[in-house]
């Protein structure tokens, strides 16, 4: 910042010039970049899941019902059945030896790398935190510790690489809502989406192309699982999510050089009675597996982090659907997590959006 003195009272801070001498220290001026994920229950018990998904389904982003009809439905009946099932889903992939689910780990593991990318290129003029939409480490509470650190210009950056109103919109709303309650609000900028990014793709191909190296056969088909949307989002709503998925699910194909009929893209996680995305993932890997493609493989492109939809979902419910449908080898190629290739790949998103800022 122009015009502080060198001496510092304490670490990082300092008095502004020709400031009276009892005006507070203030932070040396930094960059934050601020990763952000859909969100975990702090535990598997009934309280802490009922917590969780009382504010993920609350969230008119993605439950868009009239309030009047919902939040009984919610609260009474949801609320009432489902943080025991969830629970015990959870509790199947929960990471106990750091007591946390396994999004949690992966999305501290990002930033610790994004971390260290960030000192070797930036030194101390730029800071790397995460948080989520739902559950802790909250949105409002690093948005509130990375001002306080410093940071007048902060990179939100939703780690959704196809753009939905019930994820990448409902993350940047909860950072807007922040900035709302804020005198002095720092600039902002938000990633936007990365379906097509190059760096993304490449290393969504890398993970395929060292999952089929490790098989001793080749799979039918590739299966290109995404979080389903209801229909009527893209209908009435103009959401782009399906034509940015397809457009991930064809570059990827592009990019390994598979025939069409190779890749194949399809939409899970089902909620509620109402007609979503298709075709429907646990249905089409059972058609596959009846029409003779006895071999597939299962990659979730939506996700940068293996999670309860992909450890849970994909590698039980939807394994089980293809083999009992006669199916006879299901390979789960894992998300992104913190490999070399995604890290890298965030890492040139970053620079690409702090243009500007950092010369």
């Amino acid at each position: 910042m122009d015009g502080m003195i060198a001496d510092m009272d304490k670490p990082g801070q300092g008095r502004l010039a020709h400031a009276p001498a009892d005006h507070p220290g203030v932070p040396r001026a930094k960059i934050g970049v601020m990763l952000v994920n859909l969100g975990t229950p702090d535990a598997t018990d009934y309280w802490s899941m009922r917590r969780y998904l009382s504010q993920f389904l609350s969230d008119r982003r993605v439950i868009d019902y009239p309030r009047w009809k919902w939040l009984p439905i919610l609260q009474l009946i949801i609320l009432s059945k489902r943080p025991k099932s969830s629970g015990e889903a959870y509790a199947s992939i929960w990471n106990n030896e750091l007591n946390e689910s396994p999004l949690l780990t992966t999305t501290r593991e990002q930033t610790e790398a994004l971390v260290e990318r960030a000192a070797a290129a930036w030194g101390d003029k730029v800071m790397v935190d995460f948080c989520m939409r739902y559950g802790n480490p909250s949105t409002d509470s690093r948005i509130r510790a990375m001002q306080a650190a410093g940071c007048e210009k902060i990179l939100f950056f939703p780690l959704y690489p196809q753009y939905a109103g019930a994820t990448t919109a409902t993350a940047n709303d909860a950072l807007f809502k922040t900035l709302m309650d804020m005198n002095w609000q720092p600039s902002v900028r938000t990633v936007p989406p990365y379906y097509d990014n190059p760096l993304y793709i490449d290393a969504l191909a890398k993970t395929v192309e060292e999952a089929y190296a490790g098989l001793d056969h080749r799979p039918d088909a590739l299966i290109t699982s995404f979080h389903g949307l209801p229909k009527r989002y893209l209908v009435s709503n103009g959401d782009p999510y399906h034509c940015q998925c397809a457009g991930t699910a064809r570059r990827l194909r592009e990019k390994l050089g598979f025939a069409k009929e190779e890749v194949v893209l399809t939409f899970q996680s089902r909620f509620g009675p109402e007609e979503w995305l298709q075709p429907y993932t646990v249905e089409e890997v059972a058609r596959l597996a009846e029409a003779g493609k006895k071999r597939i493989a299962v990659i979730a492109p939506a996700f940068s982090a293996d999670c309860i939809e992909t450890l849970e979902e994909i590698n039980e419910e939807i394994r089980e659907s293809f083999e009992h449908a006669g199916g006879e080898s299901f390979t789960y190629i894992p998300c992104l997590n913190d490999e070399p290739a995604h890290i890298e790949a965030l890492v040139g998103i970053i620079e690409q959006n702090l243009a500007g800022w950092t010369a």
